[in-house]
């Protein structure tokens, strides 16, 4: 008798299904025996219904009809405490009234949903008076036979121990939900990450070549009247960014609209070390040209993450070359591995500051980047160099040790 979800639950297999038909059919005839048969010989036979009612609608009432108010405390001690206090009104007025199944097993199933809904701070006072009212129940009758009483402790007995049995099946329950509602928040916050991880990426890959397709503007206009036989080429590099800058937004488009666990999520916009001769050959064409340094000694088993790193922190400072350095004419990527270590440095050589259009940026390509960095226990450094120009160096540990301790 698994209650409706009051809170996000595991979604219910078959089995769960027809327990619960199966358990509530069982409590309306329970509690039809409870009306017909207990108390046919009682005056006021439509006492039981004042208990029976509430208790078996607190039970199966439907997830979907249930008003905000209804709250899972307030199911259970409403009818707890009515049965409760008719036991006593009974037992001190010694009135033929007595306690059934029906009654009994909506009670125990009230307990179980108040150990499994209950807010924490309400769940041990709820839960005392509900089990108080099963275990009451057989002593609604006055016994005057000392035999009769003996019966009615057996019968609280067992009716206790159903009341464990079922405050056990109800704590399990709600160690259940608990775990799942902690999987379904983790679950959240990491699609949430995933999703501000793929936005950073955008706005890498769009500022990069956006700032690509700015300078190589400025220079066709610079030629178009001069050199016109140049502008060719030219207008083929902005035509190449923009179409690189379309198709990085597309990817990311289709993995944010792809649920985790698709084939589209191999699309992602993300580079790595294998894709740095490619990011330093676009650039080469419309700015500077590029010298990537040899890195034979690279292990390959690199973590894709720090891949991925070390392609921003290189992406960035070509970017930034073009908004600090309008001048350079050489620009040096270089990459280190030593002592489980990545350092990836990008200088220049340019003294000139870019004009304001080119230069005036977001502002979030360095914050980003200095984020990852730090999220992998990395440090970066980024400033003009004493001899001119500018460097940026990034520091990437590579092991998963030293990037949980951000050493």
């Amino acid at each position: 008798m698994a209650d409706g979800a009051d809170d996000p639950t595991p979604p219910r297999n078959g089995f769960w299904r027809v327990a619960r038909i199966v358990g509530t059919v069982v409590l309306c005839i329970l509690a039809v025996i409870d009306t017909a048969v207990w108390n046919t010989a009682a005056d006021g036979t439509f006492w039981p219904l004042v208990i029976l009612v509430p208790s078996v609608a607190a039970v199966i009432w439907p997830v979907s009809r249930r008003p905000s108010w209804l709250t899972p405390e307030l199911r259970a001690a409403v009818p707890a405490a009515a049965s409760l206090a008719f036991t006593v009104g009974n037992h001190l007025s010694g009135g033929p009234q007595l306690g059934g199944p029906g009654e009994a097993l909506s009670l125990l199933c009230l307990l179980l949903i108040t150990i499994r809904r209950a807010h924490p701070a309400r769940l041990a006072p709820i839960a005392a008076l509900v089990a108080l009212a099963v275990v009451a129940l057989p002593l609604r009758e006055r016994a005057a036979d000392p035999g009769v009483f003996d019966d009615q402790f057996g019968v609280a007995a067992v009716l206790a121990l159903l009341a464990a049995v079922f405050s056990g099946l109800g704590g399990y329950l709600r160690t259940v939900d608990e775990r799942y509602r902690r999987r379904r928040v983790a679950l959240v916050d990491a699609r949430r990450a995933e999703r501000l991880a793929m936005a950073a990426d955008l706005h890498d890959f769009v500022a990069h070549h956006v700032t690509g397709i700015l300078v190589q503007a400025q220079m066709g206009q610079a030629v178009l009247t001069l050199h016109p036989e140049r502008l060719g080429p030219i207008l083929a590099g902005i035509e190449r960014a923009a179409g690189e800058t379309l198709e990085s937004m597309r990817r990311t488009v289709d993995v944010l609209r792809t649920e985790p666990g698709t084939t589209a999520d191999g699309n992602r916009t993300a580079g790595d070390l294998a894709s740095l001769p490619g990011l330093v050959d676009g650039f080469s064409r419309a700015g500077p040209v590029v010298t990537l340094l040899p890195y034979p000694d690279m292990p390959e088993d690199l973590p894709h993450e720090v891949q991925v790193a070390a392609f921003r922190v290189v992406q960035e400072a070509l970017t930034n070359v073009r908004r600090h350095g309008a001048d350079a004419s050489e620009v040096t990527v270089e990459l280190r591995y030593a002592k489980r270590r990545l350092t990836v440095l990008v200088r220049d050589n340019g003294t000139t500051p870019a004009p304001p259009d080119v230069a005036r940026g977001t502002g979030f390509g360095l914050t980003g980047l200095d984020e990852r960095v730090t999220a992998l226990g990395g440090r970066l450094t980024a400033g003009p160099r004493p001899g001119g120009g500018w460097e940026l160096t990034a520091t990437l540990p590579t092991t998963r040790h030293e990037r949980g301790t951000g050493s």
